[in-house]
C-alpha cells in the first residue's frame, strides 16, 4: 500500500465528529478536485509502499477503536480489502473515506462518500476531461449503498449547489436526507464561517445535516491532524 500518513487526531466531519480516531491517508487519487485539501495525495503525491501487515501494526498501537481508512483514494490501493478485513477482526470499526468512484470488497462498519459536483472539476488542461470522466460512478455507487451502512458527504461552494445535489440525488431514491451532509467548501475557519447562514438554512430547507469541518476550525488545513 502506499501510505502518506498514520496519525491520531479526532474525526472533524459527518457523523461521528469529535470521536478519536486513528487515520490511515492512503496516497493517490483518480480525481484532481481543485480544492483538494491533501493535494499530497492527489496533484503531488507523497508517500512509500509499505506492507498492509505493518500499517495493521501501526494501527493497533495506537489502542483506539475507531479508524478511518483515507486519502487520496483508498480503493485505489488493493491490499485495503486485507487490511480492513484484520482490522475489524482485530475488534475495530472502520470507516472509509471515498469519492465513490472505485469499489473493492473492503470490511467497514460506515462507508463515508463524497461524491464530486461540477463544482470540484479543475481548470487545468490535462485533467479537467480525465476529472469529469471519472468523478460520477452510478454503478460503484449503487453497490456502495446497497452494500454498507453510509452517508454522504457534499461539498458545497455556493447556493447554486443544492440544485445539482437534488438532481443527483433523485438517481438514488432509496438515500435518505438523515444521511446526507453538507460541508462547506473551506480551508480556513473564516471561510466556514462565511458560508454557515446559509448553508444551515439550505440544509434545513432540504431535511439534510451541516457537516462540521472540525480539524480546519481547530488546527486549520494542517497536515496530519
Amino acid at each position: 500500500m502506499r501510505i502518506a500518513e498514520v496519525f491520531h487526531s479526532i474525526q472533524g466531519e459527518g457523523q461521528f465528529t469529535g470521536t478519536q480516531s486513528v487515520f490511515v491517508r492512503t496516497t493517490g487519487c483518480n480525481l484532481r478536485c481543485w480544492f483538494c485539501d491533501t493535494d499530497y495525495t492527489s496533484w503531488k503525491p507523497e508517500g512509500v509502499q509499505r506492507d498492509w501487515q505493518d500499517v495493521f501494526d501501526e494501527v493497533r498501537g495506537y489502542d483506539c477503536e475507531h479508524v478511518v481508512v483515507t486519502g487520496g483514494e483508498p480503493f485505489l490501493q488493493p491490499d485495503v480489502v486485507s487490511l480492513t478485513r484484520a482490522l475489524e477482526d482485530a475488534g475495530h470499526f472502520i470507516t472509509i473515506e471515498t469519492a465513490g468512484t472505485v469499489h473493492r470488497p473492503v470490511h467497514a462498519g460506515l462507508m463515508s462518500i463524497s461524491p464530486k459536483l461540477s463544482n470540484s472539476t479543475p481548470n487545468d488542461p490535462i485533467w479537467t476531461a480525465r476529472h469529469e470522466a471519472r468523478r460520477d460512478a452510478a454503478d460503484v455507487m449503487q453497490r456502495l449503498l446497497s452494500d454498507y451502512p453510509y452517508q454522504l458527504k457534499f461539498v458545497v461552494d455556493r447556493p447554486d449547489d443544492l440544485a445539482e445535489i437534488d438532481a443527483y440525488l433523485a438517481n438514488y431514491p432509496d438515500v435518505v436526507g438523515e444521511n446526507v451532509w453538507l460541508m462547506p467548501q473551506a480551508r480556513t475557519a473564516a471561510e466556514i464561517h462565511d458560508k454557515s447562514d446559509w448553508l444551515e438554512k439550505e440544509a434545513a430547507n432540504h431535511g439534510f445535516h451541516v457537516s462540521p469541518r472540525l480539524h480546519i476550525e481547530r488546527w486549520g488545513n494542517a497536515r496530519g491532524k
